[in-house]
């Protein structure tokens, strides 16, 4: 069973905040992502192991770097604990819980890394992203350990959240009468030169250092590892723990288990390391602490991994190297290390802030575990940064390459997540689409090509979806950064995009705000004719651009914007609602030649008079997303209000399946068996032959934007048991629960659970008109906006806003229902409160 834990006590009790915690037998498929924006990852299990070395600009997973030392089996890193009491024994653990049921017997055995070493009888998990803990007991055990990992992660503060770094916390409780002795280990191969599929193992170099208070191991690469791959770099194992250190730079080759045996040895001699020299290939680095416990008294034993790779290939091309942006700050993994070690309780605390504050708030529990835990995606090798200082993400991730190259537009559109906490990286994102996707005609490739040197001649592909997402989110960042200099910047390349839809054989070549035309869209094929999916995302950046052209004075494109959004807004309504939700009118294009250049993916799909894959009249789950983000952009109804909330329900009523044992899927199962969940579309009525490929899978991301669609529409019940639903699915015993997954680990998409916080409490900001809303309800709410953040508390028609990081200025307040108040100018810093009385 999985028990919620989210008491500001509890987590006080144990440091760091707990929001949900897991039972042992929901632990098998838990690995929480530890690393920075940009930077790559490792993996903390839900037994105590760190898997997923996901550090050399590739996804990894599974990956566990091993050490051969001519041994018949090959050991993986692993931190271990020595334990003397008085007049007994010499005990020697790994700080870890059993061996996972999800390991099958294999040749040798166990697959389970480092499976026959001893280790802790029971673990249980604890987490509140980016903190996780665990908790680890044995009652022939007179310690019990707390093995926590996290890497800091501070709203608005990119660089402190983009640190090369996993902190690891090894807290150590003598739970006897006695004094004891501990020694802890932690022991990790020179993998350099392979990252999990490529390269291989070289005779790399370990050198022990000891400098401004930090020792530790430092990984270097062999001469034979070639400087320009991806695999070449530095790793460093360090602590600043006041104990006795030892150390090894090298074990001792043996056959037979002999290596490991006589380190077992050594280390059980005393608990100290004695240093060994080889010249094997990946040797191990082994790295000890050794520290007395009084009883009942605890140490918080602490390690860290810190890492620089340098070179990052160009997607799949790997010709090109884009470098990573973080090696540039630092002259290696050791630096990493001397410059930020001294810093982690101040990022401690900052990030400890954060998240107490998100999870002590009133959101609904279930929200703030979807929200707070696909915030984990950014920091996995599914978004990076490039030396030349862009950001660009991949669709998700797979085993151990990208998925869906180019930072996808139609599927990015959906993520709300970073415009919220990291508005630079938005904005950033945003300068990446409209200066380099971006053709002089107002083509936008919604995949994005490196090395960024040309405009327009990358993919030359433009989807319907996410070119008018991209204008809607070009709006939403100058809105949250209230900076005129960024709309002006790319104003002309916004509004090219929209007049792209005009050009003749295009989207909506008649101007009547109706898209219409050849609609390449995020389900990987075109849908030809007005469908509501394609029509809410023309209507929303309409009602965008407009808003734009109107503050920068183009008075004449924003009357035209505002004409077209009039138009089509009132065709939807009279034309595709057919009185229980919005259907798509197939318009056969005929021919080919009726298609404008750049908008058709696959030419010889087309039947040209009876078109494939098209929507039709079913009931796509997330036809309302154009309305969703309408919402967050505080952008109105694109359409009958009505219209919408029947929506909703149609999509429940036909969509929702409480158990999927006999539901007919001819694609990807994402969830399967007893599960419950939202189709991707159902047919109620009449069915194309062959409709778009994905309508009966299912899909986070999709479910996450109908889960908000409901809950803007006060349908919060019904919203709140859809987001349920996904993370029953997610539970760490059947999938990871930071691994939301669709076209790959990580998907991009599902960080739209951050639009549950919007929207539950009704969060508003903009910088532009230095205003804020919320709703009226009473309670506790986080806010963020990008650049500051902090709570507000709702009272009795009253509000108390405290910052907690950055500044705001405020000229307008209001609870949505009760009124608003304007204010001259109000600022309220750092650690500062201000109450409105309305």
């Amino acid at each position: 069973m999985v028990v919620l834990v989210f008491t500001y006590a509890q987590a006080q009790e144990n440091q760091w905040p707990v929001l949900k915690s897991y039972d042992q037998a929901h632990t098998d498929r838990i690995a929480m992502p530890v690393g920075g924006i940009g930077t790559g990852t490792v993996s903390l299990t839900g037994r105590g192991a760190l898997e997923d070395w996901e550090v050399m600009s590739r996804p990894a997973k599974g990956y566990q770097p091993k050490y051969t030392g001519v041994e018949v089996i090959n050991r993986a890193p692993f931190f271990s604990i020595y334990y003397k009491e008085a007049q007994k024994e010499v005990k020697a653990l790994l700080l870890e819980g059993p061996v996972p049921t999800k390991y099958d017997e294999g040749y040798y055995g166990s697959k389970a890394p480092n499976h026959g070493l001893p280790r802790f009888a029971e673990a249980t998990f604890q987490t509140a992203y980016p903190f996780g803990q665990v908790l680890l007991k044995d009652k022939e055990v007179p310690v019990q350990v707390t093995v926590g990992a996290f890497n800091p992660l501070i709203p608005g503060n990119v660089e402190d959240s983009s640190l090369p770094m996993a902190v690891l916390s090894y807290k150590v409780k003598n739970t006897s009468s006695k004094p004891i002795t501990i020694s802890l280990a932690g022991n990790i191969p020179n993998f350099i030169g392979f990252d999990g599929k490529e390269g291989k193992s070289y005779q790399n170099i370990n050198t022990y250092k000891s400098e401004n208070g930090i020792k530790g191991i430092h990984y270097t690469a062999g001469k034979d590892v070639d400087k320009e791959s991806m695999q070449w770099g530095s790793f460093s194992l360090t602590t600043n723990s006041i104990g006795e250190v030892s150390y090894r730079t090298a074990w001792q080759p043996g056959e037979w288990g002999n290596s490991t045996l006589e380190f077992w040895d050594d280390y059980t001699d005393d608990g100290l390391l004695e240093e060994r020299t080889s010249k094997q290939k990946n040797n191990m680095g082994s790295l000890a602490v050794k520290t007395t416990l009084a009883p009942n008294q605890e140490k918080d034993i602490r390690f860290y991994i810190t890492w620089h790779f340098p070179n990052r290939a160009a997607w799949r091309n790997d010709k090109e190297n884009v470098g990573n942006y973080y090696a540039t700050q630092f002259k290696d993994s050791w630096e990493v290390a001397q410059k930020h070690v001294a810093r982690i309780p101040e990022l401690e605390q900052k990030t400890k802030t954060f998240v107490n504050a998100f999870i002590n708030s009133d959101t609904p529990e279930i929200i703030k575990e979807a929200a707070l835990f696909n915030l984990a995606h950014f920091r996995t090798q599914l978004a990076f940064k490039t030396k030349s200082g862009y950001y660009l993400g991949w669709e998700g991730i797979k085993d151990n390459e990208g998925s869906g190259d180019g930072t996808c537009t139609h599927v990015w559109n959906y993520e709300q997540t970073i415009p919220f906490l990291f508005g630079d990286v938005a904005k950033n994102m945003r300068e990446v689409e409209f200066q380099y996707a971006t053709n002089a005609q107002g083509l936008m490739s919604y995949r994005i090509h490196l090395p960024l040197k040309t405009k327009g001649t990358n993919f030359g592909l433009a989807a319907a979806d996410g070119q008018m997402g991209s204008i809607m989110k070009y709006y939403r960042e100058w809105q949250l950064s209230g900076d005129d200099e960024f709309l002006k910047k790319n104003w002309s390349n916004v509004k090219k995009a929209m007049e792209f839809c005009w050009i003749p054989k295009g989207w909506d070549p008649d101007k009547d705000g109706v898209m219409e035309g050849s609609q390449h869209n995020t389900m990987d094929v075109e849908y030809y004719g007005p469908n509501p999916q394609m029509g809410l995302w023309y209507l929303g950046a309409l009602r965008a651009t407009q808003k734009m052209a109107s503050y920068l004075g183009d008075r004449k494109f924003a009357k035209t914007c505002e004409s077209l959004y009039k138009n089509g807004s009132q065709w939807m309504d009279e034309n595709l609602f057919n009185g229980e939700y919005y259907v798509q009118e197939i318009v056969p294009p005929m021919h080919v030649d009726s298609i404008a250049k750049g908008l058709i993916r696959v030419k010889r799909r087309l039947v040209a008079d009876d078109p494939q894959y098209q929507l039709g009249e079913g009931v796509l789950v997330d036809q309302l997303v154009g309305q969703v983000v309408a919402h967050i952009l505080d952008l109105g109804y694109l359409v009958d209000k009505e219209n919408i909330k029947k929506t909703n329900e149609s999509i429940l009523k036909y969509n929702y399946r409480d158990n999927l044992m006999k539901h007919p899927n001819f694609m990807r199962s994402y969830a399967y068996g007893n599960e419950s969940a939202l189709l991707m579309a159902a047919y109620p009525n009449k069915r194309p032959k062959q409709p778009f490929p994905y309508y009966t899978e299912v899909m986070t991301g999709f479910e996450h934007t109908a889960a908000v669609a409901m809950i803007y529409e006060g349908q919060e019940a019904e919203g709140l048991k859809t987001i349920q639903d996904i993370r029953n699915r997610y539970d760490g015993k059947k999938r990871n629960p930071f691994n939301e997954a669709e076209f790959g680990h990580h998907y991009a998409r599902s960080m739209m659970a951050w639009a549950g916080v919007l929207a539950t409490s009704g969060f508003h900001y903009s910088g532009v008109e230095r205003s804020m809303e919320f709703t009226a309800k009473a309670g506790i709410y986080f806010w963020s906006n990008g650049y500051s953040w902090g709570t507000c508390e709702v009272k009795n028609k009253e509000a108390i806003v405290t910052v907690l990081s950055g500044k705001l200025e405020l000229k307008r307040f209001t609870l949505n229902g009760i009124g608003t108040k304007k204010f001259r100018r109000k600022v309220i810093d750092t650690n500062k409160s201000y109450t409105i009385k309305l």
